[in-house]
């Protein structure tokens, strides 16, 4: 996601592939294509060797947001409300809330497609005349 909280790209994988695991398929498929992109906003689970071939290969900075040790409660974390925004847009879908689909592909093209609408319907509301 960009920092407006729109997709960038997707990869949907099993539930047995750890967090930062499934990073490194992302990155694979981004490769070459975001040039203008330099830091990634992560949270604890993908520190560690993940900033380190990110850094290598990518000379993307990754930023490990994490939470304030001593706080209590819920604490709102600067740049990490990004990505929850996004996650409850697509939520609003019904084929995302579930995991109806059979192929992980065809799960992938589900999220691009909610994605799709998310943007169409910002860009109509734009373009329309008060």
């Amino acid at each position: 996601m960009d920092t407006l909280g729109l997709l960038v790209e997707v990869v949907v994988h099993s539930a047995g592939i750890q967090d930062r695991d499934g990073a490194k398929l992302i990155f694979e498929r981004v490769k070459g294509k975001l040039s203008r992109m330099k830091k990634i906003w992560v949270d604890g689970a993908y520190a560690g060797e993940l900033e380190e071939l990110a850094k290598k290969s990518f000379r993307w900075v990754l930023e490990v947001i994490k939470r304030d040790t001593e706080a209590k409660g819920f604490i709102l974390l600067p740049q990490r409300w990004v990505v929850e925004r996004t996650f409850g847009w697509l939520n609003k879908f019904r084929r995302l809330s579930k995991d109806y689909e059979y192929l992980l592909e065809s799960s992938e093209t589900m999220i691009r497609i909610a994605m799709i609408r998310i943007m169409l319907k910002r860009l109509v509301h734009r373009a329309l005349p008060p």
